[in-house]
C-alpha cells in the first residue's frame, strides 16, 4: 500500500506549514513527481500561494465537494508549474463545520472523495498533499481520516513541543477510532535561528523525543520563504540559491529518499 495521501499538520499558525506545502510539491514536480495540493485551510493561503485566486465567487473549491455539490475531479485545478494541481479552498470553507452538523459520515467525505481519485486511472498522482487548518478542528480531523501519513512542521521555538503532544493526542484518537494506519512520516524543524540559543535546545529536545522521526534537513528563518508567496510562486523558483530554497531541495530528497528505502525494503 502506497502512502500516497499526506497532510501537513500543526495546529499552531504560523509555523511554516503552508511554506512546507508548497516548496514540497514544487520539489516534488520538479522530480517529475505528479502531484495534487488539496487546500484545506479556509485562509486559502496554499491556494494564493501557487498562484490561484481564493477569492469567495469560485465554486470550484474544496468546499463545494465536502458539502456535496461537486465531485472532486471537477474541481482539479491546474497551476502554472508542469505536474502540479491544486484544489483551492477559500473562506466559505470555514461555514463547513455548521452546515453539515446533520451528517454522520462527514468525518469520512473527503476520504471518499480522495480514494475515489486515488482508483481513477486517469488521474495517476504519485502524490496528494494536503494543507491542513491551524486548528484541530472538523476540516483537521476529514484531513486525518483522508491521510496514509503526517508530516508535521515544528517551529524551533519555545512552546513548540508543548502544542505537539496535544496533536499527539488527536492523531492517537483517530488512528484507534478512524484511521489505523495513519502514522507520522516525519517532524520537519522549521524558522532555525542559529543565533537563538533556543532554537537549538529545540532542535536538540525534539531529536531526542522523537529520534528517527525528525527529519535532517532544519529549514532556517529566511525572508525569502516569507517573500515568494506574495508573488504566487514558490520560494523554489522564486529564489533558487536563498538558504531556504536549498533547504526544501533538501527536505524534497530526503521525503522521496523515504518512499526509495520502503521500495527496496518490500
Amino acid at each position: 500500500m502506497e502512502k500516497k495521501i499526506i497532510s501537513v499538520i500543526n495546529q499552531k499558525g504560523g509555523v511554516g506549514k503552508t511554506t512546507t506545502i508548497i516548496n514540497l510539491a514544487a520539489g516534488l514536480s520538479m522530480k517529475e513527481k505528479k502531484v495534487l495540493v488539496v487546500d484545506l485551510d479556509p485562509q486559502g493561503n496554499a491556494t494564493t500561494g501557487l498562484g490561484l485566486s481564493n477569492t469567495v465567487n469560485s465554486d470550484s473549491t474544496i468546499y463545494n465537494v465536502l458539502n456535496g455539490n461537486k465531485k472532486i475531479t471537477e474541481v482539479i485545478q491546474p497551476t502554472a508549474f508542469a505536474n502540479l494541481s491544486l484544489i483551492t479552498s477559500n473562506v466559505d470553507l470555514s461555514g463547513l463545520e455548521v452546515e453539515t452538523a446533520g451528517d454522520n459520515r462527514r468525518a469520512f467525505k473527503l476520504k471518499d472523495e480522495l480514494t475515489s481519485i486515488l482508483n481513477d486511472s486517469r488521474a495517476s498522482y504519485d502524490y496528494i498533499l494536503i494543507d491542513c487548518p491551524p486548528s484541530l478542528s472538523l476540516l483537521t480531523i476529514m484531513a486525518l481520516v483522508a491521510s496514509h501519513a503526517l508530516v508535521v512542521p515544528l517551529q524551533t521555538e519555545f512552546f513548540a513541543l508543548e502544542g505537539l503532544t496535544q496533536l499527539m493526542k488527536t492523531i492517537e484518537r483517530i488512528k484507534s477510532n478512524l484511521n489505523p494506519i495513519l502514522e507520522i512520516r516525519g517532524i520537519l524543524l522549521t524558522m532555525f535561528d542559529k543565533r537563538n540559543k533556543l532554537s537549538g535546545q529545540v532542535e536538540i529536545e525534539a531529536r531526542n523525543y522523537f529520534k528517527e522521526k525528525v527529519y535532517t534537513t532544519v529549514v532556517p528563518r529566511n525572508v525569502r520563504l516569507s517573500e515568494a508567496p506574495s508573488h504566487g510562486i514558490p520560494v523554489l523558483l522564486y529564489d533558487r540559491i536563498c538558504p531556504g530554497s536549498k533547504a526544501y531541495f533538501k527536505f524534497t530528497e530526503e521525503f522521496l529518499n523515504q518512499d526509495k528505502k520502503v521500495e527496496s525494503a518490500a
